[in-house]
């Protein structure tokens, strides 16, 4: 950092990823701030500061300053962290100090040292408070500690789950041998070692992940379990809206038998495509969302000469299918009160996700096909049913590379506050 970048942070004041404060504050509420800023998206604690921004200088050397930095960032901070520390002098010769705090810091979350106790921070604006249980649950999943689709639900049960769709999974797609549907004990270990269950204190439930895809009522334990999808009639939000949906039931659809025919492909049930994925049985979110899709964008047909017909969709119907089943499989579920957002414009499709990016996931490297999920027994179980791809490069290939075929629009992809926007174009904007 050099002084001007420090004379513009001091000039813009106290926010979200930066905090003013003197040298000869208590350890306790350095390392609150430490453990608040690490837990958001990092930033700079500049020392010498006074909270109006007059830069009053440190009252301690410089050498000083920060060996008590150090010593409160491994003693006062769990886990321990080592800032980046550095001073810079400003034209009235007061010397700031500045700490510096990674935005991908691995290990959320990050608690301070109150008495004996030790109590997660996070930040809100200007204000450091402690964290609530929701907001603790959801910097362990952001670090990738927790899972929440590998936990288990209470109140739920066996029969909470479609068997229908079960079997449907390990016997038509997994070619596995299946229980039959009265041998409950058969099940419950199939289901405990595939984690679609749970043993907690003796008993069992499904998991998250377990009711999210196979449920039959997914929304009874999980209200956050459903996609909220409107088509409107321009490019704003409007009450007067083309239509409305709000889509609920497990992720997966119910897909007929495979074909005993040898001459037919072993799985025509499979989704291959986004054209493809009508023949369901019972459509589940992630079809039913796709079908709201095609009802509300239009599509343009002509004649080949050899007499096929093709077909133009206003948006390249793989991205909004990859758009919406990265939806599902990587929003944060500890949002309980949010569902994932459809929204159809005139000049824009916009699916919005619940939750920041996973820990030291960004934008960028979403670009460049970074591969980190949030929810893995959802990812991987999805992955089985071909709607995620081995190689993990959806995003590039799918969502960017399809749209620039397509239209040549750049899709944007957009993480703000907690949620994460990809909006795709009907067409190039001028």
């Amino acid at each position: 950092m050099n002084r001007t970048e420090l004379e513009e942070l001091i000039r813009n004041g106290e926010n979200s990823g930066v905090e003013f404060k003197r040298d000869d504050v208590l350890p306790e509420r350095l390392a609150k701030e430490l453990a608040a800023l690490l837990n958001l998206r990092g930033g700079h604690l500049l020392l010498g500061v006074e909270d109006d921004g007059t830069a009053t200088g440190l009252v301690r050397a410089p050498k000083q300053v920060e060996e008590w930095i150090m010593e409160v960032a491994r003693v006062h901070l769990r886990p321990a962290a080592i800032p980046f520390w550095e001073t810079l002098t400003l034209d009235n010769g007061n010397i700031v100090g500045v700490i510096s705090l990674p935005a991908d810091a691995p290990d959320k979350p990050y608690k301070a040292k109150r008495g004996s106790a030790w109590v997660t921070q996070v930040r809100v604006g200007t204000t450091t408070r402690d964290a609530t249980h929701a907001e603790e649950a959801r910097l362990y999943m952001q670090s990738g500690h927790l899972q929440y689709d590998r936990k288990p639900v209470p109140g739920a049960t066996f029969s909470d789950l479609d068997l229908r769709r079960l079997v449907n999974y390990f016997r038509d797609l997994r070619q596995q041998t299946a229980p039959e549907n009265t041998a409950l004990e058969s099940w419950l270990r199939l289901l405990v070692n595939t984690e679609l269950m749970v043993e907690d204190r003796t008993r069992l439930m499904p998991s998250a992940g377990g009711l999210l895809l196979f449920g039959r009522k997914p929304n009874r334990f999980l209200p956050q379990a459903g996609i909220n999808a409107v088509a409107y009639s321009g490019t704003e939000k409007d009450y007067d809206a083309k239509a409305r949906a709000t889509l609920r039931g497990p992720a997966v659809s119910l897909f007929p038998a495979p074909s005993n025919d040898p001459g037919q492909p072993l799985y025509p049930l499979l989704p291959r495509t986004f054209s493809e994925a009508g023949n369901a049985v019972e459509a589940g979110v992630i079809e039913q969302a796709l079908d709201f899709v095609r009802r509300n964008i239009e599509v343009t047909a002509r004649i080949e000469r050899d007499g096929r017909r093709l077909e133009r969709w206003d948006y390249p119907l793989e991205a909004v299918r990859e758009a919406l089943v990265n939806a599902v499989v990587h929003r944060d579920y500890t949002i309980n009160v949010i569902d994932i957002e459809l929204s159809i414009y005139t000049n824009r499709i916009e699916i919005i996700s619940p939750g920041r990016l996973p820990n030291t996931v960004t934008v960028d490297k979403m670009r460049a096909g970074y591969r980190a999920s949030r929810n893995e027994l959802i990812k991987e179980m999805l992955r089985d049913y071909r709607y995620i791809e081995a190689t993990g490069l959806g995003v590039p290939r799918k969502i960017i590379g399809g749209m620039r075929a397509h239209n040549g629009t750049e899709p944007d992809l957009i993480e703000e506050d907690d949620r994460f926007m990809v909006r795709l174009w009907r067409e190039a904007r001028s």
